[in-house]
This record gives C-alpha cells, structure tokens and sequence, in this order.
C-alpha cells in the first residue's frame, strides 16, 4: 500500500511564508502576457504583498502547528493592462490535503477563474474587512475579495473532509462574500446572471439544502475513503464508491451542477489509480458511476477494466 501512495504522488505544493496562519501558500503573480507595458517591479511589489495577505491572516479562530496548515497555490495571471492602474486577470486555485498515514496528498480543489478585473497602484494597501467588502473602491477592493473567497473555500473543503458539515462556517462566509461583492461596470463573477461557472453558483450549490449530498461525499471520500488506504484497500475503495453515490444522487437531482465539476477537478488520475487494483465488479461500478459524472475525462476512465 506504501508503494501505490508513493507511485499516485501528484500534488506536491511547495511552502512559503514561515509566519504563515491557517494557510501554507505559495502566491504567484505572472505578467508575461502583457509584454513591457507596465514596469516589472510593480508586479512583484504586488506579488509580496499579496502572499502576506495570504498567509499571514487568520482566517479561522483555530490554532493550526505547522503540520496541520492548508497547502495551497494561487497562480494570478495578468492578461491585459486595461488604462488607469485596472488590470484583467485569471486566478488558478490549487490545494491539496495530507492522506492519513501516507505522504501522500489528495488534490483538494484545482479551479481556474478566468472573470477577475482590479486596481492596483504600487505600494497600495491590500486590505479585506468581511463587513466592508466593497471598499472605498471597488475595483481595488475585488482582487482581495475574490482571494479571500476561495481561501474560505478551501477552508470549507478541508474542514469538511474531516469532519462531517465541519466546512459549513467558511462556505457560509464565502457566501456573505458574494452578498457583499464589489460591484462596477467592469466587475464580473458574483452575480448569478455572470455566465453559468461563476462564484455565485458555486457557494450557492455549497450551501443550498438541496446539494446537501454533497457535504457528505466531500467527508466519505476523504475521510473514510482515502484515508483508510493504509490499512485496507478494498474498505477504502468502498468508502470512495460510497461518496461516488452521493455524487450521482446530486447529480440526478440538479444535473450539470458546478460543484460537481468543481470536485472533480484535478481527481481523474487518482480515481484512475485508485480504482486500478480493484476487483472487475469494483471497477465496473467505478466506470459507471464515473464516466456519468466526471464526462470530461470518460477516456481515462473506460481504461478501467
């Protein structure tokens, strides 16, 4: 069993930031794509500030040691210079969580958000008040507001993979996020009507009764799943099976849901792994319940027989 976690090992993150709270997160700011339109030196500026923001806040009233922090990598890509300081953006979010036992870490969340517009002026505060989240102004004010929803988002997926509802406070606080976005004509993302893949429907779909299936596979799938590995295979492969089921009763019920991708996201190679040395009825169950829910990567699960 050693060997399989040893050989699945596919999301190592590395750490930065000593001080770091809840988080143990690695931020980059990239704006290759802009050419030389705006000095170099202030995207770095914005590069520091920005990894202090993220791993030097509390964002629980929890006490982490330093093997308990949340891995995580947040990849800001500067797309276009829009004039006046204003800049459009794409963030990709990544964060994984330890496997008991193993040193193996299990891809938590791997999204992309691709609606991100903000202000930025060197050497500018980077400041986020939960009940101010729009600022003084709102362009500059969205950048930390979309940081601090996802951080919470995270938050909500680690703690509810080890405790049953345990991420309900920081989807709920992403949610109040969204309520109290920052709005201007350039700002998108927040609101239901921004596309059909926004943070609105995803906090929405986490904290909606109706997806409360949901919840329970994030848990069955980490806890009873995953980190039964080490001690029994196939007990482990019942328990991701199980959370599998949840997954399909929501999808059923509310087909297409975005929470349902955004679980998927980043997991294809680990199910694939993990379903591999099952039995033939394991693995046909896994491919069903599989290419029915993860579509995009049905190839790599038909591999399953």
């Amino acid at each position: 069993m050693k060997q399989f976690f040893s050989i699945l090992l596919i999301f190592l993150l590395a750490a930065t930031g000593a001080s770091a709270q809840e988080l143990q997160a690695r931020l980059t700011v990239s704006a290759n794509r802009i050419g030389n339109q705006v000095d170099r030196k202030v995207f770095q500026t914005l590069q520091t500030a920005l990894t202090n923001f993220v791993n030097n806040r509390r964002w629980t009233s929890d006490t982490y040691s330093a093997n308990e922090k949340v891995r995580c990598n947040f990849l800001l890509s500067i797309d276009q210079e829009l004039g006046d300081n204003v800049y459009k953006a794409s963030l990709t979010v990544q964060a994984a969580r330890p496997v008991y036992n193993t040193q193996y870490e299990s891809p938590l969340v791997n999204f992309q958000d691709n609606d991100i517009v903000f202000r930025y002026v060197e050497f500018q505060p980077i400041e986020f008040n939960e009940n101010r989240v729009q600022g003084s102004d709102p362009l500059a004010a969205n950048l930390t507001a979309v940081l601090a929803y996802y951080i919470n988002i995270i938050l909500g997926m680690d703690y509810a993979s080890f405790a049953p509802r345990g991420g309900d406070p920081y989807f709920r606080r992403a949610q109040n996020i969204v309520n109290n976005a920052p709005e201007g004509r350039d700002i998108t993302g927040w609101k239901t009507f921004d596309g059909i893949r926004n943070r609105f429907r995803l906090v929405e779909n986490f904290t909606d009764s109706r997806f409360t299936p949901v919840h329970d596979a994030i848990y069955t799938y980490y806890r009873t799943g995953l980190d039964q590995f080490y001690e029994n295979e196939e007990e482990g492969r019942k328990g991701i099976l199980t959370a599998l089921g949840f997954l399909n009763t929501v999808n059923q019920e509310n087909p297409n849901s975005m929470v349902l991708q955004f679980f998927f996201q980043g997991k294809s190679n680990e199910l694939v792994q993990i379903f591999s040395r099952a039995t033939p009825d394991v693995k046909q169950r896994a491919r069903n319940l599989l290419t029915t829910l993860d579509i995009t990567n049905t190839a790599a699960y038909n591999n399953l027989k």
